[in-house]
């Protein structure tokens, strides 16, 4: 029988598609638009937008995305990341985000990255109120991690190690935040690990059923992967990383039909290329690298997303900066046969979004995954329904 699934899983993607998609702008006035995630903020059961930009953290109501400021001018320097997930179950999304960025600074936590839990008051749309946590210099990306059933920490990951200049250096400090009961108190941290160097993003994926949330961390050394085992965040596997000889900027790991999994890179960190590894296990095997593109500049956002609705999942990729041919925006990469050894590449958007960030969620219910992304020099956030047969 896995035999016939999997024939019928190659002939879905024999010709795919075109994606077909119509762009709603919501925001004409995005400062740099730094961060997205996605979450019900006032729990209608809809999933709502969330942006960090640079001097405020604002949120977008699912239906009329009318905009709520959070918070604003929360440090000296900008905002730069956010994490939002309902940790406690009541439906709504608990929220934190990162701040005074300043990557040319490495030592003094002062004056370089912030981290703050925000307190939701009892009307969502009135400000939050922030709580200063540990701070780490240049903190750049975090998000959410389930430890257990009852249980999450915030993994916060700076772009350098303390005192490191140009990538040399001490390696970054990737840390777990445990909340306590009541967030106003003293949170306790826990590094995880401290080998790698120009980390700039991470993902948070179960890789097997059942095995609980795993942290994959891509930079100048690769992509290293952590499981929460034992009361404590430690290696996955015996295998030191499972990318070796590439940097990564972006990543995002998908789980395939049948066990197989693939990572979608952008590389190295603000790069021009778009590739993925294709695997079955990478405790004892290589993965496959296909390299997609070459041609972005500034490469900043991955994703992945059945948008054809044919049980096959393709890549989206965005930039910021124009290439060689003064192009830049996101680009869609669809396989054929089951593999991206062979695939059809699209544009989503061709020069109207300098892509900062992008998220994929299905925004109005219809089971189709749609895209929202934010964009710097172009000062804008998009929602691009999915309208794919």
């Amino acid at each position: 029988m896995n035999n016939l699934l999997f024939l019928l899983y190659l002939l879905l993607s024999l010709n795919p598609k075109e994606p077909k998609f119509d762009m709603q702008e919501i925001d004409g006035n995005v400062a740099i638009g730094y961060g997205l995630a996605i979450g019900d903020v006032d729990g209608d059961g809809k999933p709502d937008i969330l942006l960090v930009d640079k001097t405020e953290i604002v949120w977008y109501r699912n239906g009329d995305w009318k905009r709520f400021v959070m918070v604003e001018n929360l440090t000296e320097f900008d905002n730069v990341c956010i994490a939002a997930r309902d940790i406690n179950g009541d439906g709504k999304v608990e929220v934190a985000v990162g701040a005074q960025w300043n990557p040319g600074e490495t030592s003094d936590a002062e004056k370089s990255g912030s981290v703050h839990y925000l307190i939701r008051p009892e009307d969502p749309t009135r400000k939050w109120t922030p709580v200063q946590l540990h701070h780490e210099p240049t903190v750049h990306r975090m998000r959410w991690a389930k430890t257990s059933e009852n249980n999450y920490q915030l993994v916060v990951l700076p772009l350098h190690g303390r005192g490191n200049k140009m990538g040399q250096g001490a390696g970054v400090r990737v840390l777990a935040y445990q909340p306590p009961n009541d967030p106003r108190e003293e949170w306790t941290t826990q590094l995880i690990d401290a080998s790698m160097h120009l980390t700039h993003n991470l993902d948070i994926v179960e890789l097997e059923d059942g095995s609980g949330e795993s942290i994959l961390v891509g930079g100048r050394e690769g992509v290293k992967v952590f499981s929460f085992k034992e009361g404590k965040w430690t290696n996955y596997s015996d295998v030191e990383r499972i990318v070796e000889d590439h940097a990564v900027g972006e990543l995002r790991l998908q789980l395939l039909p049948f066990g197989f999994k693939a990572l979608a890179t952008v590389e190295p960190m603000h790069g021009n290329m778009v590739a993925v590894y294709e695997v079955k296990n990478f405790d004892n095997e290589s993965p496959i690298r296909r390299e997609l593109d070459n041609t972005l500049k500034d490469g900043h956002a991955i994703g992945w997303g059945d948008f054809l609705g044919n049980g096959v999942n393709q890549v989206v990729a965005g930039w910021r900066v124009a290439n060689d041919d003064g192009d830049f925006g996101i680009k869609i990469y669809t396989p054929k046969n089951g593999s991206f050894a062979d695939f059809e590449e699209y544009w989503l958007d061709k020069n109207g979004m300098a892509c900062e960030d992008l998220q994929i969620a299905d925004l109005n219910g219809d089971g189709k995954p749609d895209i929202i992304a934010s964009g710097r020099s172009t000062n804008n956030l998009r929602i691009y329904w999915n309208k794919s047969d």
